[in-house]
């Protein structure tokens, strides 16, 4: 049965408000959210799986406060375990990898600890769902490349996304432009086991927007008589492997390799983009907004990413007016540190926010994740954890 707001806002009546904890499992962004929590004063309880807890029970001690260490992730839905996040004051922050591996049923119909962030909204980054990223992306009247629902409608430059074999983190896109490119190279992936068959037929199929990419990263507030709808923190574009090394070799050398290409995501690097076309962010990341209010209410509370390029758009016959094309939706923390000191509008918030910022004691905002921080801060402080938490 799925778990109902009103039951995990009740839970957060019986928190000590002095001692609220920031609980976020071992993997994608921790280290992040352990940074942030720690420099707004919060607790930490890092929840890691055996074999892949160094970075944080180790490395990284001093960020967190408890470390909770399992067989493996999706036993946080244990009773004893929910019961010791519960008695802790938790407030959870979800990531990618939170979503992969507990799965999104335990998360919506067993995992009674409060969530920052909106719990029912985490499935739609999943391409299979009826009411998935793409279809808030449409109903939002945002810009989104053409979409070819078979290969043989493939009619120009195309990226096909397919989830990996073994990584279910993790995709291995391939770019192809007429339909015997796309079964050539799909028929190399398949041989490689690089994908499986049941993922390539789930493919996602659109076409590849020739544009310079960013990831636009957002906080979308909860309390919002107290903080503005939203919020606009930087941007950023990824780095992947082994998609960036062969990049790196002259064309000579690109074309004389047979090497399966790709798309595993190993960093990320910062972007500014130009002030006279920031409105089409604004007003893609306002519509978005909009509409998750509307069918996943109370909407996307925290950070999240509208992942796109800016392009020309192909129906201004012209080509002077650019858009931008959303193609990916990250609804929970993006997990992306390098927007912290690459982006002039933290720099900005840190004076929008600074009456409240000085409450604690800071001068800044130093990183996307303290945002969230500074949310939970204030709710703590003034006894209103229900309102941000679901």
């Amino acid at each position: 049965m799925v778990i109902k707001r009103e039951e995990i806002q009740g839970l957060t009546t019986s928190y000590d408000p002095k001692s609220v904890t920031i609980g976020v499992l071992g993997s994608h962004s921790a280290e992040e959210v352990g940074v942030s929590a720690k420099s707004f004063g919060l607790r930490t309880v890092v929840v890691c799986q055996r074999g892949r807890e160094t970075l944080y029970a180790k490395y990284n001690k001093h960020l967190f406060d408890f470390v909770i260490l399992l067989d493996k992730f999706s036993d946080i839905v244990n009773p004893e375990i929910q019961d010791k996040l519960r008695d802790y004051n938790t407030v959870f922050i979800p990531n990618r990898s939170f979503s992969v591996y507990v799965g999104y049923d335990n998360i919506e119909n067993t995992f009674a600890v409060p969530l920052y962030g909106n719990r029912m909204i985490l499935r739609a980054e999943e391409r299979n769902e009826k009411r998935n990223q793409y279809w808030l992306l449409e109903q939002a009247g945002i810009k989104t490349p053409k979409k070819f629902d078979k290969p043989e409608d493939i009619d120009r430059l195309a990226i096909v996304k397919v989830q990996q074999k073994k990584k279910p983190l993790e995709r291995a896109f391939f770019i192809v432009s007429n339909v015997d490119e796309y079964y050539e190279k799909a028929k190399s992936l398949l041989k490689e086991e690089v994908i499986d068959e049941e993922g390539l037929k789930k493919a996602r199929i659109e076409e590849y927007v020739l544009g310079q990419k960013f990831n636009a990263n957002f906080q979308g507030w909860a309390l919002t008589e107290v903080f503005d709808d939203f919020d606009l923190l930087g941007f950023d574009d990824r780095k992947q492997t082994n998609l960036h090394g062969i990049l790196g070799l002259p064309a000579k050398e690109q074309l004389g390799i047979n090497v399966p290409i790709k798309n595993e995501e190993i960093g990320h690097y910062g972007l500014t983009m130009r002030e006279s076309q920031k409105p089409l962010v604004y007003e893609a990341a306002e519509r978005f907004r909009k509409v998750c209010r509307r069918e996943f209410p109370p909407g996307m509370i925290g950070l999240f990413a509208l992942q796109g390029a800016v392009a020309y758009d192909p129906d201004d016959p012209e080509q002077k007016k650019l858009a931008f094309y959303v193609f990916d939706v990250s609804p929970r923390i993006p997990g992306c540190p390098c927007v912290g000191p690459t982006s002039p509008e933290m720099r900005r918030l840190s004076l929008k926010y600074q009456w409240l910022l000085k409450q604690h004691g800071l001068e800044k905002i130093s990183a996307p994740m303290d945002l969230p921080m500074l949310e939970i801060k204030y709710a703590a402080e003034k006894r209103i954890l229900e309102k941000i938490v679901t």
